[in-house]
Protein backbone atom coordinates (compact mmCIF):
# COMPACT_ATOMS: atom_id res chain seq x y z
CA UNK A 1 0.00 0.00 0.00
CA UNK A 2 1.41 3.41 -1.00
CA UNK A 3 1.72 5.82 1.90
CA UNK A 4 -0.30 9.05 1.69
CA UNK A 5 1.34 11.95 -0.12
CA UNK A 6 1.05 15.54 1.06
CA UNK A 7 -1.27 17.36 -1.29
CA UNK A 8 -2.52 20.88 -1.79
CA UNK A 9 -6.18 21.77 -1.44
CA UNK A 10 -6.77 20.97 -5.12
CA UNK A 11 -5.25 17.51 -4.76
CA UNK A 12 -1.93 18.26 -6.44
CA UNK A 13 1.31 17.03 -4.91
CA UNK A 14 3.28 19.78 -3.23
CA UNK A 15 5.84 20.90 -5.82
CA UNK A 16 8.82 20.85 -3.47
CA UNK A 17 7.99 17.40 -2.19
CA UNK A 18 7.36 16.14 -5.72
CA UNK A 19 10.77 17.42 -6.84
CA UNK A 20 12.51 15.93 -3.81
CA UNK A 21 10.93 12.51 -4.25
CA UNK A 22 11.89 12.46 -7.92
CA UNK A 23 15.46 13.36 -6.96
CA UNK A 24 15.65 10.44 -4.52
CA UNK A 25 14.22 8.00 -7.08
CA UNK A 26 16.54 9.14 -9.86
CA UNK A 27 19.55 9.21 -7.55
CA UNK A 28 19.01 5.55 -6.77
CA UNK A 29 18.27 4.66 -10.39
CA UNK A 30 21.24 6.45 -11.96
CA UNK A 31 24.57 6.28 -10.18
CA UNK A 32 26.96 9.11 -11.10
CA UNK A 33 30.35 7.73 -12.06
CA UNK A 34 33.19 7.94 -9.59
CA UNK A 35 36.51 8.66 -11.35
CA UNK A 36 39.71 6.73 -10.81
CA UNK A 37 42.01 9.13 -8.95
CA UNK A 38 44.62 6.54 -7.99
CA UNK A 39 46.05 3.31 -9.36
CA UNK A 40 48.04 0.48 -7.76
CA UNK A 41 51.20 2.20 -9.02
CA UNK A 42 50.60 4.90 -6.40
CA UNK A 43 51.26 2.23 -3.78
CA UNK A 44 54.30 0.89 -5.61
CA UNK A 45 52.42 -2.09 -7.05
CA UNK A 46 52.89 -3.53 -10.51
CA UNK A 47 49.55 -4.14 -12.21
CA UNK A 48 47.84 -4.90 -15.49
CA UNK A 49 44.83 -3.13 -16.91
CA UNK A 50 42.34 -5.83 -17.82
CA UNK A 51 38.96 -6.03 -19.48
CA UNK A 52 36.46 -8.85 -19.53
CA UNK A 53 32.77 -9.32 -20.33
CA UNK A 54 29.99 -9.48 -17.81
CA UNK A 55 27.74 -12.52 -18.02
CA UNK A 56 25.56 -10.53 -20.45
CA UNK A 57 28.51 -9.26 -22.50
CA UNK A 58 28.91 -5.78 -20.99
CA UNK A 59 32.62 -4.85 -21.15
CA UNK A 60 34.09 -4.38 -17.67
CA UNK A 61 37.39 -2.73 -16.79
CA UNK A 62 39.68 -3.76 -13.96
CA UNK A 63 43.14 -4.12 -12.48
CA UNK A 64 45.05 -7.32 -11.91
CA UNK A 65 47.77 -6.98 -9.29
CA UNK A 66 50.07 -10.02 -9.39
CA UNK A 67 51.80 -11.41 -6.34
CA UNK A 68 54.69 -13.48 -7.73
CA UNK A 69 54.84 -16.97 -6.30
CA UNK A 70 51.31 -16.82 -4.86
CA UNK A 71 48.53 -19.19 -5.86
CA UNK A 72 45.78 -17.30 -3.99
CA UNK A 73 43.52 -14.68 -5.56
CA UNK A 74 41.10 -12.16 -4.03
CA UNK A 75 38.45 -10.56 -6.26
CA UNK A 76 37.34 -7.15 -4.96
CA UNK A 77 33.96 -5.58 -5.75
CA UNK A 78 33.03 -2.00 -4.84
CA UNK A 79 29.99 -0.25 -3.32
CA UNK A 80 27.19 1.63 -5.09
CA UNK A 81 28.44 4.78 -6.78
CA UNK A 82 32.09 3.93 -6.17
CA UNK A 83 34.75 2.57 -8.52
CA UNK A 84 37.57 0.10 -8.01
CA UNK A 85 39.63 3.11 -6.85
CA UNK A 86 37.05 4.14 -4.27
CA UNK A 87 35.16 7.42 -3.90
CA UNK A 88 36.46 11.05 -3.99
CA UNK A 89 34.22 12.41 -1.24
CA UNK A 90 36.85 15.06 -0.49
CA UNK A 91 35.86 16.73 -3.79
CA UNK A 92 32.63 18.13 -5.16
CA UNK A 93 30.18 17.03 -6.43
CA UNK A 94 30.88 13.68 -4.75
CA UNK A 95 31.31 15.30 -1.34
CA UNK A 96 27.63 16.28 -1.35
CA UNK A 97 26.41 12.99 -2.73
CA UNK A 98 25.42 11.52 0.64
CA UNK A 99 23.97 14.65 2.21
CA UNK A 100 25.14 17.01 4.88
CA UNK A 101 25.93 16.08 8.44
CA UNK A 102 26.83 12.45 7.79
CA UNK A 103 30.59 12.84 8.18
CA UNK A 104 31.28 11.08 4.88
CA UNK A 105 33.27 13.98 3.45
CA UNK A 106 36.69 12.35 3.15
CA UNK A 107 38.31 10.29 0.44
CA UNK A 108 37.87 6.55 0.28
CA UNK A 109 40.90 5.10 -1.54
CA UNK A 110 40.90 1.32 -1.83
CA UNK A 111 44.42 1.09 -3.26
CA UNK A 112 45.94 0.67 0.25
CA UNK A 113 43.62 -2.33 0.72
CA UNK A 114 45.03 -3.94 -2.39
CA UNK A 115 48.57 -3.34 -1.15
CA UNK A 116 47.78 -5.00 2.19
CA UNK A 117 46.33 -8.01 0.40
CA UNK A 118 49.28 -8.15 -1.99
CA UNK A 119 51.82 -7.86 0.84
CA UNK A 120 50.12 -10.74 2.64
CA UNK A 121 50.50 -13.05 -0.32
CA UNK A 122 47.40 -12.52 -2.44
CA UNK A 123 46.98 -11.74 -6.10
CA UNK A 124 44.24 -9.12 -6.44
CA UNK A 125 41.63 -8.51 -9.12
CA UNK A 126 39.55 -5.34 -8.71
CA UNK A 127 36.98 -4.23 -11.27
CA UNK A 128 34.36 -1.57 -11.97
CA UNK A 129 30.73 -2.56 -12.14
CA UNK A 130 28.76 -1.54 -15.23
CA UNK A 131 28.01 2.18 -15.37
CA UNK A 132 30.83 2.75 -12.86
CA UNK A 133 34.45 3.81 -13.16
CA UNK A 134 35.68 2.99 -16.65
CA UNK A 135 33.38 0.04 -17.36
CA UNK A 136 30.87 0.29 -20.18
CA UNK A 137 27.43 1.82 -19.92
CA UNK A 138 24.63 -0.72 -19.94
CA UNK A 139 20.88 -0.98 -19.38
CA UNK A 140 20.43 2.70 -20.17
CA UNK A 141 22.76 3.63 -17.32
CA UNK A 142 20.35 2.18 -14.76
CA UNK A 143 21.26 0.67 -11.43
CA UNK A 144 19.06 -2.28 -10.60
CA UNK A 145 19.31 -3.05 -6.92
CA UNK A 146 22.05 -5.65 -7.62
CA UNK A 147 20.22 -7.54 -10.37
CA UNK A 148 22.20 -6.28 -13.36
CA UNK A 149 25.33 -6.02 -11.23
CA UNK A 150 25.12 -9.70 -10.27
CA UNK A 151 25.95 -10.46 -13.91
CA UNK A 152 29.20 -8.56 -13.46
CA UNK A 153 30.10 -10.71 -10.45
CA UNK A 154 29.52 -13.80 -12.57
CA UNK A 155 31.60 -12.27 -15.36
CA UNK A 156 34.55 -11.80 -13.02
CA UNK A 157 34.39 -15.45 -11.99
CA UNK A 158 34.14 -16.59 -15.60
CA UNK A 159 37.20 -14.48 -16.46
CA UNK A 160 39.20 -16.17 -13.73
CA UNK A 161 38.03 -19.66 -14.70
CA UNK A 162 38.99 -19.03 -18.32
CA UNK A 163 42.41 -17.52 -17.58
CA UNK A 164 45.31 -19.98 -17.97
CA UNK A 165 47.24 -18.58 -14.99
CA UNK A 166 44.34 -17.75 -12.66
CA UNK A 167 42.03 -20.71 -13.09
CA UNK A 168 43.91 -22.95 -10.67
CA UNK A 169 44.29 -20.34 -7.93
CA UNK A 170 42.60 -20.54 -4.55
CA UNK A 171 39.81 -17.98 -4.72
CA UNK A 172 38.28 -15.58 -2.18
CA UNK A 173 35.95 -12.60 -2.53
CA UNK A 174 36.08 -9.18 -0.85
CA UNK A 175 32.80 -7.49 -1.80
CA UNK A 176 31.59 -4.31 -0.15
CA UNK A 177 27.99 -3.08 0.20
CA UNK A 178 26.41 -3.24 -3.29
CA UNK A 179 29.26 -5.52 -4.32
CA UNK A 180 28.25 -7.90 -1.54
CA UNK A 181 24.55 -7.66 -2.40
CA UNK A 182 25.32 -8.36 -6.07
CA UNK A 183 27.41 -11.34 -4.97
CA UNK A 184 24.50 -12.69 -2.92
CA UNK A 185 22.17 -12.38 -5.92
CA UNK A 186 24.75 -14.04 -8.18
CA UNK A 187 25.06 -16.95 -5.74
CA UNK A 188 21.30 -17.36 -5.80
CA UNK A 189 21.18 -17.30 -9.60
CA UNK A 190 24.19 -19.51 -10.35
CA UNK A 191 25.51 -21.35 -7.27
CA UNK A 192 27.74 -23.52 -9.43
CA UNK A 193 29.82 -20.49 -10.41
CA UNK A 194 31.01 -20.26 -6.80
CA UNK A 195 32.05 -23.90 -6.44
CA UNK A 196 35.74 -23.00 -6.08
CA UNK A 197 35.26 -19.90 -3.88
CA UNK A 198 36.75 -20.55 -0.44
CA UNK A 199 35.32 -17.58 1.46
CA UNK A 200 33.65 -14.18 1.28
CA UNK A 201 34.23 -10.91 3.13
CA UNK A 202 31.02 -8.89 2.71
CA UNK A 203 31.05 -5.70 4.80
CA UNK A 204 28.43 -2.95 5.11
CA UNK A 205 25.49 -4.86 3.69
CA UNK A 206 22.13 -3.12 3.82
CA UNK A 207 18.57 -3.34 2.56
CA UNK A 208 17.86 -0.61 -0.02
CA UNK A 209 14.53 0.32 1.56
CA UNK A 210 16.22 0.84 4.91
CA UNK A 211 18.76 3.34 3.58
CA UNK A 212 15.99 5.08 1.63
CA UNK A 213 13.82 5.37 4.74
CA UNK A 214 16.73 6.72 6.76
CA UNK A 215 17.62 9.29 4.10
CA UNK A 216 14.01 10.42 3.74
CA UNK A 217 13.67 10.81 7.49
CA UNK A 218 16.78 12.98 7.59
CA UNK A 219 15.32 15.10 4.78
CA UNK A 220 12.04 15.62 6.65
CA UNK A 221 10.21 13.30 4.27
CA UNK A 222 9.51 10.32 6.54
CA UNK A 223 6.62 8.26 5.24
CA UNK A 224 7.38 8.65 1.55
CA UNK A 225 9.52 5.55 1.02
CA UNK A 226 6.84 3.58 -0.81
CA UNK A 227 6.18 6.51 -3.14
CA UNK A 228 9.89 6.85 -3.96
CA UNK A 229 10.05 3.10 -4.58
CA UNK A 230 7.04 3.41 -6.92
CA UNK A 231 8.87 6.09 -8.87
CA UNK A 232 12.12 4.07 -8.85
CA UNK A 233 10.23 1.10 -10.26
CA UNK A 234 8.74 3.24 -13.02
CA UNK A 235 12.29 4.15 -14.06
CA UNK A 236 14.02 0.78 -13.60
CA UNK A 237 11.23 -1.85 -13.65
CA UNK A 238 12.71 -3.07 -10.35
CA UNK A 239 11.36 -2.55 -6.83
CA UNK A 240 13.63 -1.66 -3.92
CA UNK A 241 11.20 -3.26 -1.49
CA UNK A 242 11.59 -6.62 -3.21
CA UNK A 243 15.37 -6.60 -3.23
CA UNK A 244 16.82 -6.91 0.25
CA UNK A 245 19.94 -9.09 0.65
CA UNK A 246 17.88 -11.00 3.20
CA UNK A 247 16.08 -12.67 0.30
CA UNK A 248 19.21 -14.02 -1.39
CA UNK A 249 21.29 -14.59 1.77
CA UNK A 250 20.18 -18.24 2.20
CA UNK A 251 21.99 -19.00 -1.08
CA UNK A 252 25.29 -17.82 0.43
CA UNK A 253 26.90 -21.07 1.56
CA UNK A 254 30.61 -20.16 1.54
CA UNK A 255 32.19 -19.04 4.84
CA UNK A 256 31.19 -15.38 5.17
CA UNK A 257 32.41 -12.52 7.32
CA UNK A 258 30.49 -9.25 7.52
CA UNK A 259 30.75 -6.07 9.56
CA UNK A 260 29.19 -2.63 9.74
CA UNK A 261 29.27 0.77 11.43
CA UNK A 262 26.85 0.36 14.33
CA UNK A 263 25.86 4.04 14.57
CA UNK A 264 25.80 4.79 10.84
CA UNK A 265 22.72 7.03 10.42
CA UNK A 266 22.14 5.65 6.92
CA UNK A 267 21.23 2.20 8.23
CA UNK A 268 19.75 0.35 11.21
CA UNK A 269 21.77 -2.25 13.13
CA UNK A 270 18.84 -4.68 13.07
CA UNK A 271 18.97 -4.73 9.26
CA UNK A 272 22.54 -6.05 9.03
CA UNK A 273 21.83 -8.45 11.89
CA UNK A 274 18.82 -9.83 9.97
CA UNK A 275 20.90 -10.22 6.81
CA UNK A 276 23.61 -12.02 8.79
CA UNK A 277 21.05 -14.35 10.39
CA UNK A 278 19.70 -15.23 6.94
CA UNK A 279 23.08 -16.17 5.45
CA UNK A 280 23.02 -19.87 4.67
CA UNK A 281 26.69 -20.59 5.37
CA UNK A 282 27.42 -22.99 8.22
CA UNK A 283 30.44 -20.87 9.05
CA UNK A 284 29.83 -17.15 9.34
CA UNK A 285 30.84 -14.27 11.57
CA UNK A 286 30.13 -10.57 12.03
CA UNK A 287 31.30 -7.65 14.13
CA UNK A 288 30.42 -4.01 14.71
CA UNK A 289 32.59 -0.93 14.32
CA UNK A 290 31.92 1.52 17.15
CA UNK A 291 32.97 5.07 18.09
CA UNK A 292 32.08 6.58 14.72
CA UNK A 293 28.94 7.47 12.78
CA UNK A 294 30.70 7.75 9.40
CA UNK A 295 29.94 4.93 6.99
CA UNK A 296 33.18 5.77 5.20
CA UNK A 297 35.09 4.63 8.31
CA UNK A 298 33.61 1.20 7.63
CA UNK A 299 34.97 1.24 4.10
CA UNK A 300 38.42 2.16 5.42
CA UNK A 301 38.34 -0.27 8.34
CA UNK A 302 40.34 -2.95 6.58
CA UNK A 303 43.30 -0.68 5.76
CA UNK A 304 43.29 0.69 9.31
CA UNK A 305 42.62 -2.56 11.18
CA UNK A 306 43.32 -5.47 8.81
CA UNK A 307 44.06 -8.16 11.38
CA UNK A 308 40.63 -9.78 11.76
CA UNK A 309 39.88 -9.83 8.04
CA UNK A 310 43.34 -11.17 7.19
CA UNK A 311 42.90 -13.90 9.78
CA UNK A 312 39.55 -14.86 8.21
CA UNK A 313 41.15 -15.05 4.76
CA UNK A 314 44.15 -17.03 6.03
CA UNK A 315 41.92 -19.53 7.79
CA UNK A 316 39.94 -20.26 4.64
CA UNK A 317 42.31 -19.60 1.75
Amino acid sequence: MVEPIAQSSDGALDAQIDTALDAFARGLAFSARSPLLATPADAGLAFDDITFPSADGTPLEGWFIPCPGSTALIICAHPFGFSRYGFPAHLEPWQSAWGEGLGNDFEVDFVPDYKILHDHGYNVLAYDFRNCGLSAAANGGLASNARFESRDVLGSLAYVRGHPELASMTLGLFSRCMGAHATFVAMERDPGAFATVRCLVAPLLLSPMVILEQQLERAGLAGYAAEVDRRFQRITSVSLAEGSPIESAPAVTVPTLTYGVHDDPLVRPADLESIFDAIGAAEKDMFWIHDTTARWDGYLWFQRHPERILEWLADHM
